[in-house]
């Protein structure tokens, strides 16, 4: 029987024109499926800013039930954010005043509950496009019950607030009286 030897090749074995193929084809399929989604990082943001608007519209929302007094989220006239301040029946029809409003504290991050689009990184291009709660105001109050009201003893009226960023709007509605969230994509 003859022995079989084996001989030395040069280098380490390569890839194959076929293997190098398949490989390529992949990276291209999977670029085909990423780069839509990396593209529209903006629009991960909007909605990551609706669903924060939401939450703190459901705080302010609890905090009147829970503590048994007036909450109100006032939107900022520039877009720029809102805050939540405690009301009372003597300042219900007092206008608001950064300086002197009663901000109820931030749970998670403490200090004054204060969302501002433009100081903090994370909502950069993101503002508040239109507000229009209880005709015409810019901010809706929470009462003992949790509910909306526009005097001191009167319901909502109820209202919406528009986030925008990158052309894309997102409508959040506020229901009369329950206090109610739904949110519309507008589409162009």
């Amino acid at each position: 029987m003859r022995g079989f030897t084996r001989q030395a090749t040069r280098g380490g074995r390569g890839y194959t024109l076929i293997e190098l193929l398949i490989v390529i084809g992949l990276l291209g399929l999977a670029a085909q499926i990423l780069i839509p989604y990396l593209n529209n990082q903006g629009n991960l943001h909007l909605q990551a800013a609706v669903r924060t608007v939401i939450a703190d519209l459901a705080y302010a929302q609890q905090s009147a039930h829970d503590n048994q007094g007036f909450r109100r989220v006032v939107f900022f006239a520039d877009g720029t954010g809102y805050a939540i301040v405690r009301v009372t029946d003597a300042t219900f029809n007092t206008a608001f005043d950064a300086a002197t409003a009663d901000y109820v504290i931030d749970p998670i991050e403490g200090g004054e509950y204060i969302r501002d689009f433009g100081g903090d990184g994370r909502w950069s291009g993101i503002s508040i496009k239109d507000v229009d709660i209880d005709s015409g105001n810019s901010y809706v109050t929470y009462d003992l019950l949790g509910g909306t009201v526009s005097t001191t003893n009167s319901p909502g009226t109820g209202g919406s607030v528009t986030l925008t960023a990158d052309g894309e709007d997102y409508i959040i509605g506020i229901e009369p009286f329950t206090g109610k969230v739904t949110v519309t994509k507008v589409t162009s």
